[in-house]
Protein backbone atom coordinates (compact mmCIF):
# COMPACT_ATOMS: atom_id res chain seq x y z
CA UNK A 1 0.00 0.00 0.00
CA UNK A 2 1.27 3.47 -0.90
CA UNK A 3 1.53 5.75 2.10
CA UNK A 4 1.96 9.50 2.40
CA UNK A 5 5.04 10.10 4.60
CA UNK A 6 3.84 13.65 5.22
CA UNK A 7 1.10 12.18 7.43
CA UNK A 8 2.37 10.95 10.78
CA UNK A 9 0.16 7.87 10.98
CA UNK A 10 1.03 6.90 7.41
CA UNK A 11 4.71 7.29 8.23
CA UNK A 12 4.32 5.14 11.35
CA UNK A 13 2.60 2.43 9.29
CA UNK A 14 5.36 2.70 6.71
CA UNK A 15 7.93 2.24 9.49
CA UNK A 16 6.04 -0.87 10.58
CA UNK A 17 6.28 -2.22 7.04
CA UNK A 18 10.03 -1.62 7.11
CA UNK A 19 10.37 -3.37 10.47
CA UNK A 20 8.36 -6.37 9.25
CA UNK A 21 10.60 -6.64 6.19
CA UNK A 22 13.62 -6.98 8.49
CA UNK A 23 12.22 -9.06 11.35
CA UNK A 24 10.01 -11.64 9.68
CA UNK A 25 12.71 -13.16 7.45
CA UNK A 26 14.95 -13.54 10.53
CA UNK A 27 12.23 -15.27 12.58
CA UNK A 28 13.21 -18.93 13.07
CA UNK A 29 16.28 -18.38 10.88
CA UNK A 30 18.90 -21.06 11.45
CA UNK A 31 21.68 -18.47 11.60
CA UNK A 32 19.89 -16.03 13.96
CA UNK A 33 22.45 -14.46 16.28
CA UNK A 34 21.37 -14.02 19.90
CA UNK A 35 23.48 -12.21 22.50
CA UNK A 36 22.78 -10.77 25.95
CA UNK A 37 22.76 -7.16 27.06
CA UNK A 38 24.20 -6.08 30.42
CA UNK A 39 20.80 -6.62 32.06
CA UNK A 40 20.88 -10.22 30.76
CA UNK A 41 17.93 -9.71 28.40
CA UNK A 42 18.43 -11.18 24.93
CA UNK A 43 19.03 -9.17 21.77
CA UNK A 44 19.15 -10.57 18.26
CA UNK A 45 20.62 -9.29 15.01
CA UNK A 46 17.02 -8.65 13.93
CA UNK A 47 16.47 -6.22 16.85
CA UNK A 48 19.48 -4.11 15.94
CA UNK A 49 18.90 -4.24 12.17
CA UNK A 50 15.24 -3.28 12.51
CA UNK A 51 15.98 -0.30 14.75
CA UNK A 52 18.71 0.88 12.37
CA UNK A 53 16.24 0.73 9.48
CA UNK A 54 13.61 2.66 11.42
CA UNK A 55 16.08 5.33 12.49
CA UNK A 56 17.28 5.77 8.91
CA UNK A 57 13.72 6.23 7.65
CA UNK A 58 12.89 8.74 10.40
CA UNK A 59 16.07 10.67 9.61
CA UNK A 60 14.95 10.80 5.97
CA UNK A 61 11.32 11.82 6.53
CA UNK A 62 11.50 13.66 9.88
CA UNK A 63 15.10 14.84 10.25
CA UNK A 64 14.27 17.18 13.13
CA UNK A 65 12.51 14.61 15.31
CA UNK A 66 14.13 13.00 18.35
CA UNK A 67 14.35 9.20 18.60
CA UNK A 68 14.38 6.85 21.58
CA UNK A 69 14.97 3.19 20.81
CA UNK A 70 15.52 0.14 22.96
CA UNK A 71 18.78 -0.82 21.26
CA UNK A 72 20.44 2.54 20.48
CA UNK A 73 19.10 4.64 23.33
CA UNK A 74 17.99 8.26 23.42
CA UNK A 75 15.48 10.04 25.62
CA UNK A 76 11.76 10.73 25.55
CA UNK A 77 11.33 14.17 24.05
CA UNK A 78 9.61 16.31 26.71
CA UNK A 79 8.92 19.04 24.16
CA UNK A 80 8.56 18.92 20.42
CA UNK A 81 8.34 15.70 18.46
CA UNK A 82 9.93 12.35 19.19
CA UNK A 83 9.69 8.71 18.12
CA UNK A 84 9.79 5.82 20.59
CA UNK A 85 10.81 2.48 19.10
CA UNK A 86 10.92 -1.10 20.26
CA UNK A 87 12.16 -3.03 17.20
CA UNK A 88 11.09 -6.37 18.70
CA UNK A 89 8.94 -6.48 21.80
CA UNK A 90 9.00 -10.10 22.94
CA UNK A 91 12.59 -10.88 21.95
CA UNK A 92 12.57 -13.97 24.19
CA UNK A 93 9.64 -15.32 22.18
CA UNK A 94 11.29 -14.32 18.91
CA UNK A 95 14.54 -16.06 19.81
CA UNK A 96 12.72 -19.25 20.83
CA UNK A 97 10.53 -19.41 17.73
CA UNK A 98 7.28 -18.33 19.37
CA UNK A 99 5.26 -16.04 17.07
CA UNK A 100 4.12 -13.62 19.81
CA UNK A 101 6.40 -10.62 19.19
CA UNK A 102 5.94 -7.24 17.57
CA UNK A 103 7.56 -3.98 16.53
CA UNK A 104 6.25 -1.02 18.54
CA UNK A 105 6.35 2.45 16.99
CA UNK A 106 5.09 5.64 18.61
CA UNK A 107 5.19 9.35 17.91
CA UNK A 108 5.14 11.67 20.91
CA UNK A 109 4.35 15.39 20.81
CA UNK A 110 5.47 17.34 23.88
CA UNK A 111 5.95 14.03 25.67
CA UNK A 112 2.48 12.66 24.92
CA UNK A 113 2.04 9.65 22.59
CA UNK A 114 -0.22 10.69 19.73
CA UNK A 115 0.36 7.85 17.25
CA UNK A 116 0.94 4.18 18.00
CA UNK A 117 1.50 1.15 15.77
CA UNK A 118 1.98 -2.44 16.91
CA UNK A 119 2.96 -4.83 14.13
CA UNK A 120 3.09 -8.59 14.79
CA UNK A 121 3.81 -10.14 11.40
CA UNK A 122 4.29 -13.71 12.64
CA UNK A 123 0.75 -13.54 14.04
CA UNK A 124 -0.52 -11.83 10.90
CA UNK A 125 -1.79 -8.98 13.05
CA UNK A 126 -1.36 -5.23 13.28
CA UNK A 127 -2.94 -2.64 15.57
CA UNK A 128 -2.76 1.16 15.24
CA UNK A 129 -4.25 4.38 16.52
CA UNK A 130 -3.84 8.13 16.25
CA UNK A 131 -5.32 10.78 18.48
CA UNK A 132 -8.90 11.45 17.44
CA UNK A 133 -8.83 8.75 14.75
CA UNK A 134 -9.94 5.69 16.72
CA UNK A 135 -8.15 2.37 17.30
CA UNK A 136 -7.92 -0.20 14.53
CA UNK A 137 -6.65 -3.66 13.71
CA UNK A 138 -6.32 -6.06 10.81
CA UNK A 139 -6.63 -9.81 11.17
CA UNK A 140 -4.32 -10.77 8.32
CA UNK A 141 -2.85 -9.69 5.01
CA UNK A 142 -5.56 -8.24 2.81
CA UNK A 143 -8.14 -8.15 5.60
CA UNK A 144 -10.17 -4.97 5.92
CA UNK A 145 -9.31 -2.81 8.95
CA UNK A 146 -11.81 -3.01 11.78
CA UNK A 147 -12.31 -0.55 14.57
CA UNK A 148 -11.81 -1.88 18.08
CA UNK A 149 -13.11 -0.92 21.50
CA UNK A 150 -12.55 -2.11 25.05
CA UNK A 151 -14.97 -4.42 26.84
CA UNK A 152 -18.04 -3.35 28.76
CA UNK A 153 -17.15 -5.29 31.92
CA UNK A 154 -17.83 -3.13 34.96
CA UNK A 155 -17.24 -5.50 37.89
CA UNK A 156 -13.70 -6.61 38.70
CA UNK A 157 -15.07 -10.02 39.68
CA UNK A 158 -16.03 -10.52 36.02
CA UNK A 159 -12.70 -9.34 34.62
CA UNK A 160 -10.15 -11.28 32.57
CA UNK A 161 -6.57 -10.48 33.68
CA UNK A 162 -3.12 -10.98 32.17
CA UNK A 163 0.47 -10.25 33.14
CA UNK A 164 3.87 -10.88 31.57
CA UNK A 165 5.78 -12.64 34.38
CA UNK A 166 4.67 -13.12 37.98
CA UNK A 167 8.32 -13.47 39.02
CA UNK A 168 8.86 -9.74 38.48
CA UNK A 169 6.38 -9.01 41.27
CA UNK A 170 8.14 -11.61 43.40
CA UNK A 171 11.55 -10.03 42.78
CA UNK A 172 10.12 -6.67 43.85
CA UNK A 173 8.62 -8.12 47.03
CA UNK A 174 5.12 -7.38 45.72
CA UNK A 175 3.93 -10.88 44.84
CA UNK A 176 1.01 -10.65 47.26
CA UNK A 177 -0.29 -7.57 45.44
CA UNK A 178 -0.63 -9.42 42.16
CA UNK A 179 -2.08 -12.50 43.84
CA UNK A 180 -4.69 -10.30 45.52
CA UNK A 181 -5.69 -9.09 42.08
CA UNK A 182 -5.84 -12.64 40.68
CA UNK A 183 -8.12 -13.63 43.56
CA UNK A 184 -10.43 -10.71 42.77
CA UNK A 185 -10.96 -11.39 39.05
CA UNK A 186 -12.83 -14.02 37.08
CA UNK A 187 -9.90 -15.56 35.16
CA UNK A 188 -6.16 -15.05 34.64
CA UNK A 189 -3.67 -15.74 31.88
CA UNK A 190 -0.12 -14.69 31.04
CA UNK A 191 -0.29 -13.55 27.44
CA UNK A 192 2.47 -11.06 28.20
CA UNK A 193 4.26 -8.13 26.58
CA UNK A 194 2.46 -6.09 23.90
CA UNK A 195 -0.18 -8.72 23.19
CA UNK A 196 -2.03 -8.46 26.48
CA UNK A 197 -2.43 -4.70 26.02
CA UNK A 198 -3.71 -5.14 22.47
CA UNK A 199 -6.19 -7.71 23.75
CA UNK A 200 -7.46 -5.15 26.29
CA UNK A 201 -7.88 -2.63 23.48
CA UNK A 202 -9.84 -5.24 21.49
CA UNK A 203 -12.14 -6.00 24.42
CA UNK A 204 -10.91 -9.59 24.75
CA UNK A 205 -9.09 -8.96 28.04
CA UNK A 206 -10.13 -6.45 30.69
CA UNK A 207 -6.90 -5.82 32.65
CA UNK A 208 -3.21 -6.17 31.79
CA UNK A 209 -0.43 -5.38 34.24
CA UNK A 210 3.37 -5.34 34.28
CA UNK A 211 5.50 -4.81 37.37
CA UNK A 212 8.34 -3.58 35.16
CA UNK A 213 8.07 -1.83 31.80
CA UNK A 214 10.22 0.58 29.81
CA UNK A 215 8.96 3.60 27.86
CA UNK A 216 9.44 1.76 24.55
CA UNK A 217 7.28 -1.10 25.87
CA UNK A 218 4.28 1.17 26.49
CA UNK A 219 4.40 4.33 24.36
CA UNK A 220 2.78 2.82 21.26
CA UNK A 221 0.05 1.27 23.40
CA UNK A 222 -1.15 4.55 24.92
CA UNK A 223 -2.96 5.83 21.80
CA UNK A 224 -4.28 2.35 21.06
CA UNK A 225 -5.84 1.95 24.49
CA UNK A 226 -7.14 5.48 24.89
CA UNK A 227 -8.66 5.58 21.40
CA UNK A 228 -10.31 2.22 22.13
CA UNK A 229 -11.87 3.74 25.25
CA UNK A 230 -9.50 2.31 27.85
CA UNK A 231 -6.75 3.55 30.16
CA UNK A 232 -3.05 2.97 30.63
CA UNK A 233 -1.30 4.29 33.73
CA UNK A 234 1.65 3.35 35.88
CA UNK A 235 1.03 1.49 39.12
CA UNK A 236 0.65 4.73 41.07
CA UNK A 237 -2.24 5.67 38.78
CA UNK A 238 -0.33 8.41 36.97
CA UNK A 239 -1.23 8.84 33.30
CA UNK A 240 2.34 8.24 32.12
CA UNK A 241 4.23 5.59 30.14
CA UNK A 242 7.56 6.39 31.78
CA UNK A 243 6.85 5.27 35.36
CA UNK A 244 8.68 1.95 35.12
CA UNK A 245 5.54 -0.23 35.20
CA UNK A 246 2.07 -0.24 33.74
CA UNK A 247 -1.53 -1.27 34.07
CA UNK A 248 -4.11 -1.11 31.29
CA UNK A 249 -7.82 -1.70 31.52
CA UNK A 250 -11.14 -1.01 29.91
CA UNK A 251 -11.36 1.98 32.25
CA UNK A 252 -14.38 0.76 34.17
CA UNK A 253 -12.38 -1.61 36.40
CA UNK A 254 -9.18 0.42 36.52
CA UNK A 255 -9.59 1.95 39.97
CA UNK A 256 -10.60 -1.34 41.56
CA UNK A 257 -7.64 -3.20 40.01
CA UNK A 258 -5.21 -0.44 40.91
CA UNK A 259 -6.39 -0.49 44.53
CA UNK A 260 -5.14 -4.07 44.81
CA UNK A 261 -1.98 -4.08 42.68
CA UNK A 262 -0.91 -0.43 42.81
CA UNK A 263 2.02 1.05 44.64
Amino acid sequence: MDRDPDLDLDLALHLADLADAVTLPRFRASDLRVTRKPDRTPVTDADTAAEAALRAAIAEHRPGDDVLGEEEGGTVAESGRGWVLDPIDGTKNFSRGLPVWASLISLTVDGEPTVGVVSAPALGRRWWAARGEGAWTTDGAGAAPRRITVSGVTDLADAYLSTTDLRTFTEQGRREHYLALTDAVWETRAFGDFWQYCLVAEGVMDVAVDAAANPWDLAALVPLLTEAGGRLTDLTGAEVFTGGDGIASNGAVHAAALKLVGR
